[in-house]
């Protein structure tokens, strides 16, 4: 069985989007930076062509990627959740139990993860802390520098973009 892939609407877009403006911007003028460069003659001293070349190896790559990542995508739209409990797509207030700040996390796919945005990959360590635990709960986070103490003061779903 496949592997399918979590993330949210927005997710899903921009990956969409990236995908689009590789095939439609970075790929048309990767090919015409190879056409000037081969119109340089000879291909064994032409760093411009070989450093095309290398680019068009890594667009095809990251192409193939996105397009492997939107295939497999199981998209869930939290504004749809109606759970009291942590979930994929959760929007979460923790208070930190050692230094009484409050952090907002939302939970997302690993394509969409970006912790300076408060979005954190499903598969985190935090995220798998929080699974099914609701408001009022404790969650205990191990990480490298040792463990973590929240609690977790609310469980909200709403649109992530």
């Amino acid at each position: 069985m496949t592997q399918r892939f979590p993330m949210t609407p927005a997710g899903l877009e921009k990956l969409r989007a990236e995908l689009r403006e590789i095939k439609e911007v970075h790929r048309p003028q990767n090919v015409a930076d190879i056409e000037v460069a081969l119109d340089h003659g000879d291909l064994r001293e032409n760093a411009e062509y070989h450093a095309a070349k290398e680019r068009q190896a890594l667009l095809a790559g990251r192409m193939s990627h996105l397009e492997g990542r939107i295939g497999l995508a199981q998209v869930i739209d939290p504004t749809q959740t109606t759970s009291d409990r942590v979930a994929f797509g959760a929007t979460v207030t923790l208070l930190d139990m050692n230094t009484d700040e409050q952090i907002i996390y939302r939970l997302v796919g690993e394509d969409e993860s970006d912790v300076k945005a408060g979005k954190v990959s499903i598969g985190a360590p935090i995220a798998r802390a929080l699974l099914g635990k609701e408001a009022g709960d404790d969650a205990t986070v191990r990480l490298p520098k040792g463990e973590r103490e929240y609690e977790i003061v609310k469980v909200e779903y709403k649109r992530i973009d």
